[in-house]
């Protein structure tokens, strides 16, 4: 069970909900629904991890973009196909 960052509660389960996400290049932003989240019981907040951010730039950033729905799935962002590898760009690892 994780800890809320927010608030330090241990009173905050895994969930998801719907985020949304302004395009690599600020042509537009999209809808994704069921995106995994924490949500505290105790303060409210609903948030995403650090992973779960990283996953989903790294996605938009490696993905066509020009085609993309306005809203979309966690699970078919995530499944559209790459049109690299990895993120050679991310020098944070």
């Amino acid at each position: 069970m994780p800890t809320c960052d927010w608030c330090g509660s241990e009173n905050a389960k895994e969930s998801s909900n719907t985020v949304f996400w302004e395009l690599p290049d600020g042509t537009k932003a999209i809808g994704i629904t069921g995106t995994p989240c924490v949500s505290c019981g105790d303060c409210g907040m609903e948030y995403q991890t650090e992973e779960t951010v990283k996953g989903i730039e790294d996605q938009l950033f490696l993905i066509n973009t020009k085609q993309l729905e306005k809203q979309l799935t966690y699970a078919e962002l995530m499944g559209k196909p790459r049109l690299l590898k990895r993120n050679y760009f991310d020098f944070s690892s």
